[in-house]
C-alpha cells in the first residue's frame, strides 16, 4: 500500500503543470515620486509587461514598478493529489522585474506539503429489512401508508451511503365511508336599510343578508358536522346622506418669515376652512386661504460684479529682439477688462481680466494686399416692431494672409498700407409684417 501511495505522489509531482501567469493591467509609465501608474497599455502577464523596466503594472489594486525584481504573492495551495489517503499540495510564486529576486530563506518558487483529504476511502453500507407498514394516513376511504428501512447492515464508512430509497409508500383503503360536513351557500343579497337617513353622532342604521348550510348539507349517516358560524350578517348603511354643513373660515395663522434676507419680500399668512369644515355636500368657504403681506429687510442685496467690454489690444510685440513686423513670425499682445459694479459682498466676475494671444504684425506693410470680405448675414430687425424697422449687413476691408502659416484674421495686428478699392461697405433693407409698436 505504501509503495502504491509513493508512486502516486511521484507521478503527481512529475505531471503538475506550471502555474499559468495571471494577466495584469500594464502601464507605460510608473512614477517613482508617488508610486502611481499612467498610460494604460492593456492586460498582459507581468513577465511580458516588465520586458521594459520603465513600465509598471497593477497587482491587487497596487501599482508596482518593473524596475526592480520582486516576488509575486504565493498562489493558493493546490487540491490534495488524492482523495482518501496521504497526498501532496503545491503552491507557486514568480519573480517579476529585472535582476534576481531576493530570497533570504531559500523558499524558492515552488513549495510542497503533505496532505490528507480523508483518513479512509468511502465504503457503502447495506439496507436492513423493511419495517412493518405504518397505519393508513386517513381513517375513512383511501389514503397512503408507509414503511422504511435503515442503512445499518452494515453501516457505511468514511462518507459512504446505501443505494436506493429508505422509504416506500403504497395506497391503502379503510373500507369506511367518510361523513359529509356541511358548507355554507353563497351570501344572499343585502336587505333594505332599517332607516332612511343617518344622524351625525349616532350609529347608522343596519342592513342584513342570509346564507344556508346547503352546499352541501351535513350527512345524516355517518353524521357530518354542521356549518360553523352564523347564518346572518349585518353591516351599517353608509350610503345614507347626512345633513349638509357649510364651511366657515378659521382664524388667520401667524406670519411666515420674510421670503428674502435682503431687499423687499413677502410674509405669507394662511387660514383653514375648518370652523366648521364643509360636510355632506355643504358649500366650501368663500375667498382665499392664503394672503401675502409686504416685508422690508432694509438691507441691500449683494451686487455681483460684471465685466466691462474688452479694451483695445496692445501692439503686437516680439517675444525677443528679432523683428516681426511684416514677417511670418508670431509675437504676442494683450488686452484687459474691468470687473465693475461689485458691492455688498457680491460675487467677483468669473474668468480673467487679462487676455494674452499670439499675433502677427502687419501694420503699414506694403507687401500685404487687401480685399473686400463677403457680405455678412443680415442683422435682426431694429426696432422689432412698427413700419420703420430695417435690417443691415456690411463687408470689411481685410488683409490677404494666404502667405502666413496661420489663417485666423483675429491674430493679425495693424493695418497694411494698401487700401481696398472704393465700394459700398454697408447695405440696409426694410422689414415687413412686424407687429405694431
Amino acid at each position: 500500500m505504501k509503495t502504491i501511495m509513493l508512486c502516486t505522489i511521484l507521478l503527481l509531482v512529475l505531471h503538475i503543470q506550471p502555474t499559468v501567469s495571471q494577466k495584469v493591467p500594464c502601464y507605460a509609465g510608473f512614477s517613482l515620486t508617488d508610486g502611481t501608474c499612467s498610460g494604460i497599455l492593456g492586460e498582459v502577464t507581468i513577465d511580458d509587461c516588465c520586458l521594459n523596466s520603465k513600465y509598471g503594472y497593477q497587482e491587487n489594486g497596487v501599482c508596482k514598478s518593473c524596475r526592480t525584481a520582486q516576488w509575486s504573492e504565493w498562489s493558493p495551495w493546490s487540491e490534495c493529489s488524492v482523495s482518501c489517503m496521504e497526498g501532496v499540495q503545491q503552491r507557486r510564486r514568480a519573480c517579476y522585474g529585472i535582476g534576481r529576486c531576493y530570497d533570504p530563506y531559500r523558499k524558492g518558487s515552488i513549495q510542497t506539503k503533505p496532505c490528507v483529504d480523508r483518513a479512509c476511502c468511502p465504503e457503502n453500507g447495506g439496507w436492513s429489512e423493511w419495517s412493518s407498514w405504518f397505519p393508513c394516513s386517513v381513517t375513512c376511504e383511501s389514503g397512503i401508508k408507509k414503511r422504511n428501512r435503515k442503512c445499518t447492515e452494515p453501516a457505511p464508512k468514511c462518507g459512504g451511503s446505501c443505494l436506493g430509497d429508505s422509504e416506500e409508500t403504497a395506497r391503502c383503503d379503510t373500507g369506511i365511508v367518510c361523513p359529509t360536513h356541511g358548507s355554507w351557500s353563497l351570501w344572499g343579497s343585502w336587505g333594505p336599510c332599517m332607516g332612511t337617513c343617518q344622524n351625525e353622532g349616532f350609529p347608522p342604521p343596519e342592513q342584513q343578508r342570509r346564507r344556508t348550510c346547503t352546499s352541501p348539507p351535513p350527512s345524516v349517516v355517518p353524521r357530518g358536522n354542521n356549518c360553523p358560524g352564523s347564518e346572518t350578517d349585518s353591516q351599517p348603511c353608509t350610503e345614507l346622506p347626512f345633513c349638509k354643513v357649510n364651511g366657515n373660515w378659521g382664524n388667520w395663522g401667524g406670519l411666515s418669515p420674510c421670503s428674502v434676507t435682503c431687499g423687499v419680500g413677502q410674509h405669507m399668512q394662511q387660514r383653514t376652512c375648518d370652523n366648521p369644515a364643509p360636510k355632506y355636500g355643504g358649500q366650501p368657504c368663500q375667498g382665499v386661504d392664503t394672503r401675502n403681506i409686504l416685508c422690508n429687510t432694509n438691507k441691500y442685496c449683494p451686487f455681483d460684479g460684471h465685466w466691462s467690454e474688452w479694451g483695445q489690444w496692445t501692439p503686437c510685440k516680439s517675444p525677443n529682439d528679432r523683428s516681426i513686423t511684416c514677417k511670418n513670425r508670431p509675437g504676442h499682445r494683450r488686452r484687459e477688462r474691468d470687473c465693475l459694479g461689485r458691492q455688498y459682498s457680491g460675487e467677483y466676475c468669473p474668468g480673467e481680466g487679462v487676455e494674452h494671444k499670439t499675433c502677427y504684425d502687419i501694420d503699414n506693410c506694403e507687401e500685404v494686399n487687401v480685399y473686400w470680405s463677403e457680405w455678412s448675414s443680415w442683422s435682426l430687425c431694429k426696432p422689432d416692431c412698427g413700419k420703420n424697422s430695417i435690417q443691415r449687413r456690411k463687408k470689411e476691408c481685410i488683409p490677404d494672409i494666404s502667405k502666413y502659416s496661420d489663417k485666423n484674421l483675429e491674430m493679425f495686428s495693424g493695418t497694411p498700407t494698401k487700401k481696398c478699392p472704393p465700394s459700398d461697405t454697408e447695405e440696409s433693407r426694410q422689414c415687413f409684417n412686424l407687429p405694431e409698436c
